[in-house]
């Protein structure tokens, strides 16, 4: 049994797709798989198939039913904000100990688990917990997954002192280029690796059609996770 949490340094930095690329990338090692973003905002009834869970389930070969979704990411809130203030829209709360328990519940013996977080590891999911207490709770390692943005690198130095906050283990970091990137992928790989060696950094080149997955680094192999 092995379980790894994607998490990132802000929203829109990429976990789906690396995600999805991990995922595309253990199946066609035919090593068993399975995945799940247990909260997600934004969810959209009227347009499943534009979501981050139909782009799971898709990369799992499921249909995007109801039943599958639930089964998925069973916590969804209407409003694309974060966790804590969706759920309280909706007159909801989020405890931390039951999503937990769910990723724990979808572990298994001889079977890779991929978890997708929401937004960055310190967004908040209810009053007084963010995203790094329910990974902690998990007891997983982080895939940390960043952008290659001008600041990138003073947002992925506090990521990493946060996650040692929590006692939390970093498995590897992706970094996954930014639109119109002022720096080069190798150049933030560099600064980055000078702070941190303990773990790999892995460049993940912009991709703008599902189709290039194909022709992306293997980084399943280069984590460390096939």
């Amino acid at each position: 049994m092995r379980t790894f949490f994607i998490s990132g340094t802000g929203t829109e930095i990429g976990k789906t797709l690396v995600t999805t690329i991990l995922l595309r990338q253990i199946r066609m090692a035919k090593k068993p798989v399975e995945a799940i973003k247990p909260i997600i905002t934004g969810f959209d009834e009227n347009n499943l198939y534009k979501t981050d869970t139909a782009m799971i389930l898709n990369e799992l070969g499921r249909e995007v039913s109801k039943d599958n979704i639930d089964q998925i990411s069973p916590w969804r809130f209407k409003e694309a904000i974060s966790p804590n203030l969706a759920a309280d829209s909706e007159g909801r709360s989020l405890i931390v100990e039951k999503v937990a328990a769910f990723c724990k519940s979808k572990m298994h013996r001889d079977q890779i688990l991929l978890i997708e977080g929401i937004g960055g590891g310190m967004v908040p999911l209810n009053d007084t917990e963010t995203v790094l207490d329910l990974i902690a709770k998990v007891g997983a390692p982080i895939v940390l997954v960043v952008g290659s943005y001008l600041g990138t690198l003073s947002h992925t130095l506090t990521a990493f002192q946060a996650v040692s906050h929590y006692g939390i283990k970093i498995a590897g970091v992706v970094i996954s280029e930014s639109y119109k990137s002022p720096v080069s992928l190798i150049e933030t790989q560099r600064t980055l690796s000078k702070f941190r060696n303990q773990f790999p950094f892995v460049i993940l080149p912009r991709i703008k059609d599902i189709k290039e997955f194909t022709d992306v680094p293997c980084i399943a192999s280069e984590l460390g996770i096939l």
